[in-house]
């Protein structure tokens, strides 16, 4: 038994997991989970209608919800062992593998800095950057009503925020959150500011 990882590719967790593991050669079995199966969000258009059809492929989301006790992705099995949570993860696939260092630093203050980071990053940049695709994508796709522009003027100013607490604090002058190297904390953040 490999190992197997349960992504959505929606997911900022998910991709940064995803692109982790593609970029240290990490063999995997990718299993497809699909967050928004029955809601709008899991249909795309058909080619050259404007009817919408059901996404093509195979879901492991009952799969998941197996592997996971938390019931969310992404998830982890590796052998008889499941783990859940990004960070957890990526941590996990960190050590095992023997990534390169540049990720998790072996040095301590530096590896402090990328745990730091982490912890900062959930209740600040995760919590305030995808309230703004919800509030200006999609709630109102959902309810095909826009939300009240002062809902959206408070969560934006939330982002701003986290924002400017992540460059003046974590990136200062640097090109990365810990110097010249990509880290697993600047690919958690760069997931979560691409959305």
């Amino acid at each position: 038994m490999g190992l197997e990882l349960y992504l959505d590719l929606l997911s900022q967790p998910c991709r940064a997991l995803y692109i982790f593991a593609r970029s240290n050669n990490i063999p995997f079995e990718f299993k497809h989970v699909e967050l928004f199966k029955d809601s709008v969000l899991g249909k795309k258009q058909a080619a050259g209608s404007g009817a919408e059809q059901p996404r093509a492929g195979p879901s492991n989301s009952e799969g998941a919800g197996k592997i996971s006790l938390l019931k969310k992705v992404p998830a982890l099995k590796d052998g008889d062992f499941t783990l859940a949570e990004c960070t957890a993860i990526l941590l996990y696939l960190s050590r095992k593998y023997n990534t390169p260092d540049h990720w998790y630093p072996s040095d301590i203050q530096k590896r402090a800095r990328v745990d730091e980071y982490l912890s900062w990053h959930h209740a600040n940049i995760r919590a305030n950057a995808p309230k703004t695709m919800w509030i200006k994508v999609l709630i109102p796709l959902f309810t095909g009503q826009p939300l009240p522009s002062e809902k959206l003027q408070e969560v934006m100013e939330g982002l701003s925020t986290s924002l400017k607490q992540f460059e003046e604090r974590f990136l200062q002058d640097k090109a990365f959150i810990i110097g010249s190297e990509i880290s697993l904390a600047d690919l958690v953040a760069i997931v979560e500011l691409m959305q």
